[in-house]
């Protein structure tokens, strides 16, 4: 039986929790991010967005639903410019991040250096795709310029993969037959065969997958075996000799996030990304993980590629851009006489 004293005690504690006397602990407002970012990381996104989610609701009780739009790199980084209200943008080159820079100080000039890698938790490369049994005998960046080659690869005016895609083309060929003029001549060739040219990546993609156009396709690397899995034996993945190290890069959109309040919960989903569960995410859609736990478990699915970085070949993106991509260039050069 309780005493007196301690029944008090007891209904004391009881009232004041029961009348706001004891402070409860409120629910956080629910949140909501948005993703700005290239086409092929779409089925990547949706996973990791799931895991995140659920990550920050265990640790800070709150709720977070995050959108997406993926598009071309380039079209997705003006959208931003232009008041796309982005929290996060997870762009396919680093030029395009600098454009949010330096069209607006959307982010802060030393933005690649506020995340481990250069701001970059995956990488991926280049590769080909055919069609089942490589019937043109697709091997290499030679067999592009062959005579009745049709090459599908997006427009590096508006795609970030297509600026890899046409950079490792031309350091190809600048390594093989000697120097840049060589290697326009080449890339001259390459886009000759070229006969439609998407807005981005994933649009290249239904162009040869779904529309049947072209005996070979350009692709990131994790495009490639995403369209291997899911038709299996309609496709083959073609490795060549020589070919680039993408590096994708992320940041937070600090003109958005500071404006919306959303800095903390946007600055924690991209530093979720270096996690060895998101990195798992990343092995598992064909992205090449980072950490050396991931590396380890998905090595056998990566083949081992002669890669070289835009700074070893062109001196960085910013003068590949100069170089190759601003009106007039070489690929206005080449694409606009054909």
């Amino acid at each position: 039986m309780l005493s007196r004293q301690k029944f008090i005690t007891l209904m004391a504690i009881a009232t004041l929790a029961l009348g706001g006397g004891l402070t409860v602990q409120a629910q956080p407002a629910p949140v909501t991010l948005l993703n700005v970012s290239y086409d092929p990381t779409r089925e990547f996104y949706v996973e990791y967005n799931a895991a995140f989610s659920k990550y920050w609701k265990a640790k800070t009780g709150q709720d977070v639903t995050i959108k997406a739009s993926h598009g071309g790199s380039g079209k997705q980084a003006r959208s931003i410019i232009d008041g796309l209200d982005a929290d996060v943008a997870t762009l396919a080159l680093a030029a395009d991040t600098d454009a949010l820079y330096a069209h607006g100080n959307w982010v802060p000039k030393d933005w690649q250096k506020r995340l481990p890698h250069n701001s970059s938790p995956y990488t991926s490369t280049i590769v080909f795709v055919t069609r089942a049994g490589n019937p043109k005998g697709i091997k290499d960046w030679d067999d592009l310029i062959k005579p009745g080659v049709s090459v599908i690869t997006p427009n590096p005016k508006t795609s970030g993969g297509a600026r890899w895609n046409y950079l490792a083309a031309w350091e190809y060929a600048k390594r093989k037959l000697g120097g840049d003029a060589k290697a326009k001549e080449f890339v001259a060739n390459l886009y000759k065969n070229v006969p439609v040219l998407d807005s981005g990546a994933r649009g290249s993609t239904i162009t040869f997958a779904q529309r049947n156009q072209g005996d070979v396709l350009i692709a990131w690397e994790n495009e490639a075996y995403l369209l291997e899995k899911e038709f299996g034996t309609k496709f083959d993945v073609i490795v060549p000799s020589l070919s680039i190290l993408a590096e994708p890069a992320v940041t937070v959109v600090d003109k958005n996030v500071d404006k919306k309040g959303t800095r903390a919960v946007a600055q924690a989903y991209l530093e979720y990304l270096y996690s060895e569960e998101a990195q798992d995410i990343v092995g598992k859609n064909f992205y090449r993980p980072i950490s050396a736990k991931a590396q380890a478990k998905y090595a056998k699915e990566f083949p081992k590629v002669n890669l070289f970085t835009i700074d070893q070949a062109f001196g960085g993106w910013t003068k590949a851009t100069q170089d190759h991509f601003v009106d007039g260039a070489s690929f206005d050069q080449i694409y606009l006489k054909r």
